[in-house]
C-alpha cells in the first residue's frame, strides 16, 4: 500500500499508472486508488501522511474497508 501527498491527485495517479515515477509504486506495480483524503492545508496533509505511514498494515486496511469495502478503484470517479 502506497501513501503519499500531492497537490494534483489525477496527475499523480496518471504518473504512477504509467510508470513515470521510480520507487515503490513502480517496483510493486501499484496503480489502484482505493482511498484518499482531501486537505486544504499542506502541513495537515503531511502530518496525516506521516501518521498513516506509521500505522500497521491491518489498521490501513481497516481504514480503506470502512470507506471502500470492495476496494474499488476510485480513480475512475474523480
Amino acid at each position: 500500500m502506497y501513501i503519499g501527498v500531492t497537490n494534483d491527485l489525477k496527475r499523480r495517479i496518471y504518473e504512477h499508472k504509467n510508470g513515470e515515477i521510480d520507487g515503490f509504486t513502480k517496483k510493486y506495480n501499484v496503480s489502484k486508488l482505493v482511498f484518499f483524503e482531501h486537505f486544504t492545508n499542506i502541513e495537515y496533509a503531511i502530518k496525516r501522511e506521516k501518521q498513516l505511514k506509521k500505522w500497521k498494515r491491518q489498521w490501513k486496511n481497516e481504514l480503506v474497508e470502512k470507506e471502500n469495502p470492495n476496494w474499488n478503484n476510485l480513480y475512475l470517479n474523480i
